[in-house]
């Protein structure tokens, strides 16, 4: 996926083309996609209900893959910004 700002005022989009339905692990394994863990397992290891959590080998899979991502409350506060409204994007799905 490539989500990309057209307009003036956002210079950063994000990007991933993993596979990631096709490397889902076995037990987020979802028909036609791949889970969240915390849908999965339900536990605050995964759901960062207290927000102060660390990564877990299933955010490090996804920010492995995507490096673009979010993938847990602590992470990288490189991996987070923001547009003006108003700004327009482009939207590829299969980049």
């Amino acid at each position: 996926m490539d989500f990309s700002p057209t307009s003036n005022g956002c210079t950063r989009g994000i990007r991933c083309t993993a596979d990631i339905n096709g490397q889902c692990p076995n037990p987020l394994r979802a028909p036609g996609g791949c889970n969240n863990p915390c849908t999965v397992f339900k536990t605050d290891q995964y759901c960062c209900n207290s927000g102060s959590c660390g990564p877990t080998d299933y955010s490090r899979f996804f920010k492995q893959r995507c490096p673009d991502a979010y993938s847990y409350p602590k992470d990288d506060q490189t991996s987070t910004f923001t547009c003006p409204g108003g700004t327009n994007y482009r939207v590829v799905f299969c980049p």
